[in-house]
């Protein structure tokens, strides 16, 4: 396996918490004068725009400084989404080509306010070279819980995303073993970790908060030409019992599942590779039920009562797209 392919698994094992649809939030940045700070944690890929320009130059899809004409670096500060352990770093310079960074360092803290000048930072990517117009994959180590980041890129340029992948950090011994929780929500630790296709949009969508604004920001998977049906396997952040579910089609509308099914199931905490054979044997936790277009749709009643699980399995029937799946319930 080449070391792209391994960084890819890598990655997409992962939630990214530099997500600004999680609430990553960039809140300073030494210089922006080309590029937008914001654009760093834009969800969608990155553009390029053939002669386009603004007042400033030519416009790029990312956070540009201008040329540093003293000594120093730039450096921005990152909000994540949500207290996190970090497994990777994902620094892209995609339609960056003579006017990225050649060298790049991130720092982390974990503090419940803002970043000041007496926080603690520590040092999770030391100072880096980076390749332009390109992804830059970086595998961290570090077992603490951080909630900011500083990426310092030497000595200016432009970056055009930053993506930290990691595990959302929850202290379940404060929450309520009463407490009705959405146990898939990504900010809650749920994950998105296998499907039988994802052609037009990325099941870990599914478990994104609040609504999609379009049908991109959902999952979506091919017309199906073959028997069968099509599915995604989701971990929830903490084992629970499952006592409503709310299924999304908000914006699909010609291309909605026809029907929607789920099984479940109690599993170890990191389950097998073989998920997509073992998940053939789960109980039923709903029965298919037919959806509608453009719509979200609640079931409580309709659920089976199979205990306490962790793992899911959402079936759409033949295919189609789901813009978000949230199963409530209480810890198990």
């Amino acid at each position: 396996m080449d070391d792209r392919k391994q960084q890819t698994d890598l990655i997409g094992k992962y939630v990214n918490l530099a997500d600004a649809r999680l609430g990553a939030i960039v809140l300073s940045a030494t210089d922006e004068f080309f590029g937008a700070k914001e654009r760093l944690l834009n969800a969608a890929e990155p553009e390029w725009r053939a002669g386009v320009y603004d007042d400033n130059g030519k416009w790029m899809d990312g956070w540009e400084s201008r040329r540093r004409r003293d000594q120093g670096f730039d450096h921005c500060v990152v909000q994540l989404g949500a207290p996190c352990t970090l497994v990777a770093l994902d620094i892209d310079t995609r339609y960056f080509t003579g006017n990225y960074p050649p060298h790049a360092s991130l720092e982390a803290c974990r503090t419940a306010g803002r970043p000041d000048a007496t926080t603690r930072w520590t040092e999770l990517l030391p100072y880096a070279s980076l390749r332009g117009d390109a992804h830059n994959i970086f595998q961290l180590s570090s077992t603490e819980v951080f909630t900011h980041l500083r990426l310092n890129m030497y000595p200016d340029g432009g970056i055009a995303r930053l993506r930290a992948y990691g595990n959302v950090h929850q202290d379940w011994s404060r929450r309520s073993a009463t407490e009705v929780i959405d146990l898939a929500a990504a900010l809650n630790g749920g994950r998105a970790l296998i499907c039988s296709d994802e052609h037009y949009g990325s099941m870990g969508n599914l478990l994104l908060p609040g609504r999609g604004p379009t049908m991109e920001d959902g999952w979506e998977t091919r017309r199906r030409r073959e028997p069968g049906f099509d599915w995604a396997i989701l971990r929830l952040g903490h084992p629970g019992t499952i006592q409503h579910v709310e299924l999304d089609t908000t914006h699909f509308k010609g291309n909605f599942p026809h029907q929607v099914s789920i099984h479940a199931a109690m599993l170890p905490i990191e389950a097998g590779s073989d998920l997509a054979s073992e998940c053939m044997y789960w109980p039923v936790l709903l029965e298919p039920q037919l959806l509608k277009a453009d719509c979200v749709h609640g079931f409580r009643t309709e659920l089976r009562n199979i205990g306490a699980v962790s793992h899911v399995r959402v079936n759409m029937h033949p295919d189609g797209g789901l813009n978000r799946v949230h199963l409530f319930g209480t810890l198990g």
